[in-house]
């Protein structure tokens, strides 16, 4: 594992990465800039321009849009209260106000700090404590794994959206979609309809472009009317006094979104608006909070930001995405022969730590390009959308296009762009879907292996098995009761 490291560490450090991560950054600040536009929507029409790079290059190129996305968000959100992302909702409610009194640059100086400072702390974390959990996944066998995917899949219906029965719907027909194809043990086609292209299953990228890309492209042709005009940014830089007030904030806010950001299903918009409500409450002055309150946007940004390193946590131990935008990611972990999952450190650990090192160092050239170009970014709200939709849709078509050259890929993405649309349109959450639909292949596998090891009796076996049966009996409970909580309250 040391020699993994060390080799890890000069892998990190090339040109090219470095100059594919800064454009990457400054695309994802570019898009999350765009009223309307959201880091998910970044990645999904920039996924395909890592097929041509090395992984150590390409990874970090969809990492910079990542980071770069999230807090790009945060401009049109402080200026024309119109967030980029979700998790920007929080930073609009005392960003906005500032621009308005004039003191939009210190309101963004402010983001871009909070932000940098988040992601980076967190990305510390990720590296000292993803080593020791992907040694102790590497000890599970067929049983631990179909208990901990299972798990995963239950506790994501259940946190993820507004009503948990529309989520384990979702959840279900994702699963269903995965069994399109070959049974990867017995080798038999099933629910192909005769279809030939089906025969090795729904194509991963295709589906996750089209369901994400084609419902925001939709999204803000219907809401372009809305955007307001903008003048220049205004006012006097931040600060480090400033920075240091709000320095105690940033700091929970970064614990917050780290510990969100392990636990799949949750991400961005739920640290956010957790460190934003824990500011407030602990402050000593909760009246400004929503009235041009810096310390707001600190806690926001440091908060939502911070989830961004330990979403990889589950994502390359277990396979299991965070969220959507590193479902995204793991389609480019795949795409580039990286399965993530127990064995992955064992095969590729250099690989991974040297995307990791990367990760780290991206944060440094986050506040630099950051800091430099907000004045840019900040017109960038004002461009027509109408220039802006066609040419997003025809990234979208090439980006599915070029990976397999199929025609059938095309069809793929057309169709599920029409079931987003449908499903945003039902209120239904795609995400538990997608997490079904990827997870359920590695589920299906790991409990075939477990059958065939206890001769087919599951529960005996699994029972036997010390981590498999506590992960069980340790979950029922919390699961039971966040069910309990969330349909006390939530619509169905």
């Amino acid at each position: 594992m040391l020699e993994q490291l060390i080799t890890g560490f000069g892998m990190a450090f090339r040109v090219d990465t470095f100059l594919m991560m800064s454009a990457g950054l400054f695309a994802g600040m570019l898009v999350g800039a765009l009223p309307g536009f959201t880091t998910l929507l970044a990645m999904a029409i920039l996924l395909p321009i890592s097929f041509f790079l090395d992984p150590i290059v390409g990874i970090p190129f969809l990492l910079g849009v990542y980071k770069g996305g999230i807090f790009g968000g945060s401009i049109p959100a402080i200026l024309v209260s119109m967030p980029g992302t979700g998790a920007a909702v929080a930073t609009s409610r005392d960003g906005y106000k500032l621009t308005k009194q004039g003191k939009s640059r210190k309101a963004l100086d402010m983001a871009l700090c909070s932000s940098v400072f988040g992601d980076t702390v967190s990305d510390f974390f990720t590296m000292l404590m993803i080593f020791p959990i992907a040694f102790l996944v590497m000890q599970f066998g067929p049983p631990e794994l179909f208990a901990v995917l299972l798990l995963s899949l239950v506790i994501i219906a259940v946190t993820s959206g507004n009503s948990p029965i529309k989520c384990l719907v979702m959840m279900l027909f994702g699963l269903w979609l995965s069994f399109i194809g070959t049974d990867p043990l017995g080798g038999v086609e099933r629910f192909t309809f005769g279809l030939f292209d089906l025969r090795s299953g729904i194509p991963l990228l295709p589906m996750l472009i089209g369901l994400f890309a084609i419902p925001e492209i939709a999204n803000v042709v219907m809401k372009s009317s809305k955007v307001q005009q903008l003048s220049a940014v205004t006012g006097e830089r931040m600060t480090f006094g400033e920075f240091r007030r709000c320095f105690k904030t940033i700091c929970r806010s970064t614990v917050i979104g780290t510990c969100v950001g392990i636990v799949p299903g949750l991400g961005q918009v739920v640290a956010a608006m957790m460190g934003y409500s824990a500011a407030k409450n602990a402050s000593d002055h909760p009246e400004t909070f929503g009235e041009g309150e810096l310390e707001g946007i600190a806690a926001a940004e440091a908060a939502n930001n911070a989830v961004n390193g330990p979403t990889m946590v589950p994502l390359l131990t277990l396979g299991i995405p965070g969220d959507n935008v590193t479902a995204i990611l793991l389609g480019a972990f795949v795409a580039q022969g990286l399965r993530p999952g127990p064995q992955l450190f064992e095969e590729q650990g250099a690989t991974v730590f040297a995307i990791l090192v990367a990760m780290v160092f991206a944060n440094l050239l986050f506040l630099v390009i950051g800091y430099l170009s907000i004045p840019f970014f900040s017109r960038i709200v004002q461009i027509k959308t109408s220039i802006l939709v066609p040419v997003v849709l025809m990234f979208a078509f090439a980006g599915t296009f070029v990976f397999r050259s199929d025609n059938f890929d095309l069809l793929m993405l057309v169709a599920f762009g029409v079931f987003g649309l449908i499903a945003k349109a039902g209120k239904f959450d795609v995400m538990p879907m997608v997490m079904g639909f990827i997870l359920g292949s590695p589920l299906e596998y790991a409990f075939g292996q477990t059958m065939a090891m206890g001769n087919g009796a599951l529960l005996e076996f699994m029972f036997q098995e010390r981590l498999g049966a506590i992960s069980v009996l340790l979950s029922i409970p919390v699961i039971g009761y966040l069910l309990w909580r969330r349909l006390g309250r939530a619509p169905a």
